[in-house]
């Protein structure tokens, strides 16, 4: 699993001329999925972006965590993270998991954030949505399930 993830101050995404989910502080979340990801890989996943700690604290140092700021997570699932650009002029999505075993672990992941009692707003798996949002600092990252098993 692919996430880049983004601190920010307020985000949402609308889908068919509808907002369908919103959130002030915390953090865009946007996920792909591959072939061979499982559990393990959401929950190596979740653990890391609710702790990681990205959040300034009163001296202004990233020392918080979403945890800890009390934040929000919006979910975006995000099939294009396991675009190949390498040949050509267009990005072949074979890595990317079929749409099935996609959302049920894009359904996991978004679980086990709630089980963590982390507010949770999605967009809709598969559906074409606009994400608007204030990215704050600005911090983006990338992370990778990937890289547990390094």
């Amino acid at each position: 699993m692919r996430a880049v993830i983004q601190k920010v101050s307020q985000a949402s995404v609308v889908v068919n001329h509808s907002e369908v989910g919103k959130i002030q502080e915390g953090i865009v979340v946007l996920l792909g999925v591959t072939h061979d990801d499982d559990v393990e890989d959401a929950e190596y996943l979740v653990d890391k972006i609710v702790n990681l700690r990205i959040f300034e604290d009163e001296q202004g140092k990233m020392n918080l965590s979403l945890k800890d700021v009390k934040g929000s997570i919006l979910s975006i699932s995000q099939f294009t993270l396991y675009g190949d650009c390498r040949k050509g002029r267009r990005p072949n999505f074979m890595n990317a998991a079929k749409p099935e075993p996609a959302n049920e672990l894009y359904k996991t992941f978004n679980k086990l954030i709630a089980n963590k009692g982390i507010p949770l707003e999605t967009g809709i798996f598969g559906e074409m949505m606009s994400v608007s949002l204030t990215n704050n600092g600005p911090v983006t990252l990338m992370l990778d399930s990937a890289d547990r098993k390094k």
